[in-house]
């Protein structure tokens, strides 16, 4: 791309944008045309202006990445105005403990549970995004603290409901990853893939699975990233989960001996359910399973991305949070 114009002594530009959008949608502009010298204002507008400088929106990663997948979407909340945290789970991202120093589901959500204890005020302080298995983190800050979250937003996320245990959702897409499609503990399915039995056609591919590790333990190979998780990202974003991810676990063993959340904690929590139609990993049907299990104030459709939309479709997921965030207050 050739360099912009230098800016002159009076390069004052202000961008608007359109309906249901922020001035986020502006930012790789802006961030250009301030490169060159000039004076960049893209201001919210209408209801956007006057709720998005009190928005706070936490983000939570799933299985084995951190808080660095959300930079692209952080950015853009952050440059309308929201106030946006995007922690590392326990064992997760830059955290430094390893993930046998997180050996139970509620000491690796922990980092989560903390930031929204530690929020003042009762309802309506915070709206929590889960993708992926970030959503069962997300259900649990929602049962522990439901005057706390005014919104849980599920982004092709596990959605667990209040009549099953927590493990439910995740059992029932794990299941779907055997080929003959008959329904395998998790357990079966761990020592399965880690004798390499039918592990070579398997949908978990590349992935390395130790169930004798405490807890359980999950690493997404290369190739599963490539074709599962990133196959409409960027090659610069897969090239940097590839250097990122770890290993991690899904908890199932734990999360089938708890009891299902309640109706009148978990149960009462606005939800929003993202759904990515071009998930590979947690694929619509079983997000749209998912969505009819449990009680969802509003279901939203994202026809662009990959599991990772973060990455692969951020402008669009970024305009799905802002709207959920000036929207349910």
């Amino acid at each position: 791309m050739a360099p912009l114009p230098a800016a002159g002594a009076a390069g004052r530009i202000i961008l608007a944008h359109g309906a249901c959008h922020g001035g986020w949608c502006w930012y790789k502009v802006a961030a250009l045309l301030r490169a060159a010298g000039h004076r960049v204002d893209a201001p919210d507008l209408g209801a956007a202006a006057a709720t998005a400088t009190a928005s706070r929106l936490i983000l939570v990663h799933g299985a084995g990445h951190g808080g660095w997948c959300w930079y692209r979407i952080a950015t853009m909340l952050r440059a309308a105005g929201h106030r946006v945290h995007a922690p590392d789970l326990a064992a997760s991202g830059a955290d430094a403990r390893r993930l046998r120093d997180a050996p139970t589901f509620g000491d690796y959500s922990r980092p989560l549970l903390d930031a929204v204890r530690a929020l003042p005020g009762r309802r309506r302080a915070r709206r929590a995004g889960g993708h992926s298995f970030g959503g069962m983190s997300v259900a649990l800050a929602a049962e522990t603290f439901p005057d706390k979250v005014a919104a849980a937003v599920f982004v092709a996320a596990f959605l667990p409901d209040c009549a099953n245990p927590p493990s439910h959702p995740i059992d029932t897409v794990i299941n779907s990853y055997h080929d003959d499609k008959i329904t395998l503990s998790f357990r079966l399915i761990f020592a399965m893939n880690f004798c390499h039995c039918q592990y070579q056609e398997s949908d978990w591919m590349d992935t390395v699975i130790d169930p004798s590790h405490a807890p359980p333990s999950i690493l997404f190979g290369p190739e599963f990233l490539k074709k599962k998780l990133y196959q409409l990202s960027s090659l610069e974003d897969y090239t940097l989960a590839k250097s990122l991810v770890r290993a991690s676990s899904l908890y199932v063993d734990e999360l089938r001996r708890r009891a299902a959340f309640r109706e009148d904690r978990y149960g009462a929590v606005r939800k929003v359910y993202v759904v990515v139609e071009n998930d590979m990993a947690i694929v619509q049907e079983h997000q749209r399973w998912m969505v009819a299990n449990a009680e969802v104030a509003e279901v939203r459709v994202m026809d662009a991305g990959d599991h990772m939309a973060m990455l692969s479709a951020p402008e669009e997921l970024a305009g799905h949070l802002a709207d959920v965030a000036n929207t349910y207050i």
